[in-house]
Formats: structure tokens, sequence, C-alpha cells
């Protein structure tokens, strides 16, 4: 049970939590918006290459239990064919929104991804979810006093009806993406061609960077056929693979305002839709 204090003390810690530029009030009216604002609300919030930041202390952590069990999980959920490694990138690290992917832990966003896909396929309801959450705090009440957690399934599903997506099975002694080699036709490109990287529109997920879309750079290696994140993200089966390419850029060239020598490279990873050709 919670007093009139604690619940208005946790809505006055939500109220302070911004997702909205301080120029801008919340749901602003269309008059308000620009094209940049606009791109800006719907960049995926994993794609933070390139953005100012203050740099980050590098720490050896050991990974926490509940953080190896939900790597575990995630895994089995893909070994048993109720997503691809490109959904769960999608549902964990874009859907979330901004301020949970910066504000949750990396694991945690992976937990939250497995929840979601498990209700959103209708492998369990949110109700059933929650009452089992309640049911695990009640039961770890006092804290877990040095208890490692136990599973108490209060029955075993039969899963021979659940639908289930075929690249486990496909890629099975074989590997992805070389199950998709020879699929994607003859490559556009060839190393050392000039190329232009596209400025498409991006609604939903990308993974293409941010910093590098318009950009000139050069193809270093024909690398792989495989489908391309904005398709196979989705769980499409019928998705055409396309070639991926291994994109060199300069980087004074790439950032505006770089301070290190002209012949410094960045090379990063693309697929063909996203490349044209330079004259």
């Amino acid at each position: 049970m919670s007093t009139a204090a604690q619940r208005a003390a946790q809505l006055e810690l939500v109220a302070r939590l911004k997702s909205s530029y301080p120029e801008l009030p919340d749901a602003p009216t269309p008059d308000l918006l620009n094209h940049e604002y606009l791109a800006a609300y719907l960049k995926p919030v994993h794609d933070v290459g390139g953005e100012p930041d203050a740099p980050m202390k590098y720490e050896n952590k050991e990974y926490e239990y509940w953080e190896h069990m939900t790597y575990v999980i995630c895994e089995v959920l893909a070994w048993r064919g109720i997503w691809l490694s490109e959904e769960r990138r999608r549902i964990g690290n874009v859907d979330v929104g901004r301020a949970q992917y910066l504000g949750l832990p990396y694991y945690g966003r992976w937990l939250l991804a497995a929840a979601r896909v498990l209700v959103e396929k209708h492998h369990i309801s949110l109700g059933e979810l929650s009452e089992r959450m309640a049911e695990v705090k009640g039961r770890y009440a006092g804290g877990l006093e040095g208890k490692k957690l136990e599973a108490k399934p209060k029955s075993e599903g039969d899963g021979s009806g659940v639908k289930r997506n075929a690249h486990h099975k496909n890629a099975v002694g074989i590997g992805d993406p070389q199950i998709y080699a020879g699929k994607a036709g003859t490559p556009k490109f060839k190393v050392g061609d000039p190329v232009l990287v596209r400025e498409l529109p991006v609604v939903f997920y990308t993974r293409t960077p941010e910093y590098c879309r318009g950009a000139k750079g050069e193809i270093a290696l024909v690398a792989y056929e495989s489908p391309a994140p904005e398709d196979e993200t989705w769980d499409r089966e019928d998705a055409q693979p396309e070639w991926f390419y291994v994109v060199r850029f300069n980087l004074s060239q790439l950032f505006h305002g770089y301070t290190g020598t002209a012949t410094d490279t960045l090379q990063t990873e693309l697929p063909e839709r996203w490349l044209e050709a330079i004259a």
C-alpha cells in the first residue's frame, strides 16, 4: 500500500522527465514545427553516433544475475522462432523512446523487449504478465537475501500451435547471413567506387547512421547479402536480400570542425538501397 505523499512524490518525479524541446510545448501545434524539429522527433533513438556528448567513463563491471538471465531469455526466443535479432533490436532500442533508451540499463531494455514481443504476438496477455510480476514481487518482498530467483511456473504450455518464423531452422548449420548467399543478384558497386549515402526518409527504424546520410564515401568492401534492417526488423520472411557494403569516409569531411589529421577515416556498413553512384 502506498501513501498519498508517496504517490505524489512519484508523479512529481515523472513530471520532471521531459522529452520535448524546452522552447516548445508538449504536443505542439503543427505551425510550431519545422522540418528539422520533425526529423529530430522521428529519429530512431539508438542512432546516437555523432551527437555531442560528454566522454563516458569506462567501467569493467561484472554482469548481474538478472542480466545473464535476460540475455538467455532473448536468445531462447530467437532459437524458438519467436523473433529475429533485428526485431529485438528495434523493440528494445527504438520503440522504448529516447527517455527510456538513455535512462535504463542496457539489459533493462532487453527485458522490456522480451515482455513486449510476448504480449504483442499473443503468447501471454498483459494482464497475465502483470499478475505474475505482482506474484514474484510478493514472493521476494523482503529482498533476495542471498537467494537466487527461482522460477515457479503454474503450468507448462503446449507450444505446438505457436506461430513461429522459419529462420531458426533455415540457418542451422549454415549461419546468418550465409543463408542469403546468392539471392541478391550482382552487386551494384565494387571496391573503390565513390558513392553517396542517400537521404531517405527515416520512419520507425534504420541502422544507417544519421552522421553519414548525405555524405560521400568509397566502397571498401563488398561484404555479404541479407535483408536490409528496415525489412528484417519487422520479421518479413518475404524480404528481398540485398548487398551490404563497408563504406569508408574521410573524417575531416564527415564531421564539421574535425580536428584530427586529413587522412583519418571511418568505416561503416550500409545496405545497397542507401547508396547511389557518384559520376
